[in-house]
């Protein structure tokens, strides 16, 4: 089977490289770039044959794996669709591009349209996919493969729940990161040392993570249990209602939600 990853940034190559250390296919993968993205992806890419002309790798290919910006993906469709095969399967990790659109952009019916997130950078991803009617049962067991190679997967039901993901997984990692950022600032108030803030930042982080995972209270009774009435954490967690916080998280995944639905609609 023979994989031609189309974008060679930050999640192109993520996914190049999880397939390829997960030895899930035999055959070389190849990368499609251009310009200096290119040259350097040649240069530092070994295991890869890379590419910067579709006409001589696309139609060789079985799976067509999609990574680059939205607002690429119509000169993208543009420089690959005379070079496609009808039994080629379409993977897209592109934010917010109807299933609908890449069946125009290039004329194939076997689409995966997925939202995946940045920790699949290092094999703790959550992607979430959807996939139109035309494919198989062994190409959809085939594509869960290709995805899991970079951490969980899900799959949903509609791409409306695509959209929805956008808002939750794929944009949550910045969400995560901006509340250590509001307490390794906290820290560094304090009189930590950036080293140190950072590790007592991360470490909570991970602690309360593995500790939700491994038990089946939910979020509201383990937050009960580490407030004692007129203790520290209860104070904190008083200043944070009354600032709105929880909600203003929630509102903030809706906007990336309704974000997603614009670019669906561009």
């Amino acid at each position: 089977m023979k994989l031609v990853v189309i974008g060679g940034g930050n999640m192109g190559l993520t996914y190049a490289k999880g397939i390829h250390q997960a030895g899930l296919l035999t055959e070389k993968i190849s990368i499609l770039e251009t310009g200096d993205v290119f040259t350097q992806l040649v240069k530092t890419e070994p295991d890869f044959d890379v590419y910067d002309n579709a006409e001589d790798c696309i139609k060789n290919a079985d799976i067509l794996l999609i990574a680059v910006k939205p607002f690429h993906a119509k000169n993208v469709f543009e420089s690959i669709k005379n070079h496609t095969s009808k039994h080629q399967v379409v993977i897209s990790v592109m934010a917010g591009v109807k299933i609908s659109t890449i069946e125009s952009g290039i004329g194939l019916e076997k689409i995966v349209r997925s939202m995946p997130n940045l920790p699949a950078m290092i094999g703790k991803g959550m992607t979430a996919f959807t996939a139109s009617k035309n494919l198989s049962i062994e190409e959809e067991k085939i594509v869960v493969k290709i995805l899991e190679s970079t951490g969980e997967v899900i799959q949903v039901k509609t791409e409306d729940d695509i959209d929805k993901s956008t808002g939750l997984s794929g944009s949550g990692t910045a969400y995560i990161l901006y509340f250590m950022e509001g307490l390794i600032n906290a820290a560094k108030e304090f009189g930590f040392s950036e080293e140190e803030a950072k590790k007592i930042v991360s470490q909570t982080f991970d602690g309360a993570v593995e500790l939700y995972r491994r038990n089946d209270l939910s979020t509201s009774e383990w937050i009960e249990k580490v407030c004692s009435k007129g203790g520290t954490t209860i104070e904190a967690i008083n200043s944070f209602e009354s600032n709105n916080v929880k909600d203003s998280i929630k509102k903030g995944a809706f906007a990336a939600y309704k974000r997603a639905l614009e670019l669906g609609n561009s």
